[in-house]
């Protein structure tokens, strides 16, 4: 049999065959749906209805709710209650509300796991492939076929191999080499064309923790990629078996790439890499920390999925604890799962951010997708999110700068875009 990326061995297990080869179409079983208040029940309950479909399978599909919570208006609520009443009415088995954000309360819940194939309403899905399963964001019409077959026709992707060596020194993240790939590729269907599979490989990120992992795969959806992988490995165990999740069956060994699968290669150098920063208004307007002008801030925002799960929270207090944020800098902690939330505020986490200066706000996608109003018409944000289009986060008029958690907090100190380097040292 011819070698064969993780991202080929993925798709032909849930294809039920052999082997597949870039290019071909072919139909996939779906091991998990997931949706959440904004993508699922307000589009397909209706569409069920019209057709008298049910739910292939309720045990694969898991809604969050985690956009328009809390509700803040009639809009909010109306979307809310059809999510809820809908929930209700199927006796759905998995429904996480108010819980978080669904990349990370999804995954913490243990419902991805290595070898999967798996979809999801919201175009940062791919974060599930840092499991080592294959996950990618959906449309409304799309997920109506899922929901009602358990099925998905799917083109083979070609891979894309990332391969970062070294490692990162002390106030570099993850954040920063998606943002360095960015730079480098941007955002329109990477480096070597517009439909493939990213695996992030290499030294660097064999070393990096699930969480980190997490923020590559999530953020591949920004380089045009249909899914962002990492191999499984003992990392991937132990995070797992935290969470009771079974591992005897995972057959972590299989759910790699072979070493002469076909694919394009790239290496980078972690060791060498600075902080780097994304300016308005696109991720891929990246320039190292450095080399930017002094940038005042106004706004420093900790939150979302690619940047406020535990370990950033520890990161952005590691910067902050003891000192107190810019006088004019609004410092807002938006942590990515109650989960999280709880576990930072027991290990003394969250009161450093708070006796430095930072308002909590729920755990939600928040102003991560517009929502709340947190962010003042005419500000300029350093924020932690994925993305920073002009109005993505509400303000039509803010001037969004994107950075990693360590980033974020050091210019909360600072009043400036910084680099968080220099306070850790």
């Amino acid at each position: 049999m011819a070698a064969m990326t993780l991202a080929q061995k993925l798709v032909a297990r849930a294809a039920g065959r052999e082997s597949v080869l870039p290019g071909e179409i072919v139909t996939c079983q779906v091991d998990l749906a997931m949706f959440h208040d904004s993508s699922g029940p307000r589009r397909l309950k209706p569409m069920l209805a019209e057709l008298g479909a049910q739910i292939w399978d309720k045990r694969k599909v898991v809604l969050v709710i985690d956009h328009y919570v809390p509700e803040a208006d009639d809009e909010s609520r109306r979307i809310v209650r059809i999510a809820r009443d809908w929930a209700k009415a199927e006796a759905l088995p998995f429904v996480y509300d108010s819980q978080g954000i669904c990349h990370v309360v999804v995954p913490q819940h243990g419902h991805i796991r290595p070898g999967m194939f798996c979809v999801g309403g919201d175009s940062h899905s791919p974060t599930g492939g840092a499991f080592g399963s294959y996950m990618f964001g959906i449309g409304a019409t799309e997920m109506l076929g899922v929901v009602v077959t358990g099925e998905i026709w799917l083109k083979v992707p070609q891979t894309i191999f990332m391969r970062w060596m070294g490692r990162l020194t002390a106030g570099v993240s993850a954040k920063d080499m998606l943002l360095a790939m960015l730079g480098r590729f941007g955002m329109n269907g990477g480096p070597d064309g517009s439909y493939q599979a990213v695996e992030f490989c290499g030294e660097a990120v064999t070393a990096l923790s699930m969480a980190e992992r997490m923020t590559l795969a999530n953020m591949s959806a920004e380089l045009g990629a249909q899914v962002g992988l990492v191999a499984p490995d003992q990392t991937t165990r132990q995070w797992l078996e935290e969470r009771s999740v079974d591992i005897d069956e995972l057959g972590l060994a299989r759910w790699h790439s072979d070493e002469d699968a076909p694919g394009v290669r790239h290496s980078f150098d972690a060791s060498g890499l600075a902080p780097q920063v994304a300016l308005p208004h696109s991720p891929a307007n990246v320039r190292p920390v450095d080399d930017l002008e002094p940038t005042p801030v106004n706004v420093a925002y900790i939150g979302a999925c690619t940047g406020a799960k535990l370990e950033d929270l520890r990161a952005a207090a590691r910067v902050l604890a003891g000192y107190k944020v810019a006088p004019g800098v609004q410092l807002l902690v938006a942590p990515a799962s109650v989960r999280d939330r709880e576990i930072a505020e027991r290990e003394g986490v969250l009161r450093m951010l708070t006796e430095a200066g930072a308002t909590l706000l729920p755990s939600a996608c928040g102003a991560c997708a517009g929502y709340g109003g947190v962010i003042p018409a005419g500000s300029t944000v350093i924020s932690s999110t994925a993305r920073n289009f002009r109005g993505r986060m509400g303000a039509a008029d803010a001037q969004v700068y994107l950075g990693s958690p360590y980033t974020v907090a050091a210019s909360a100190l600072r009043g400036r875009i910084s680099d968080a380097r220099e306070m850790l040292a």
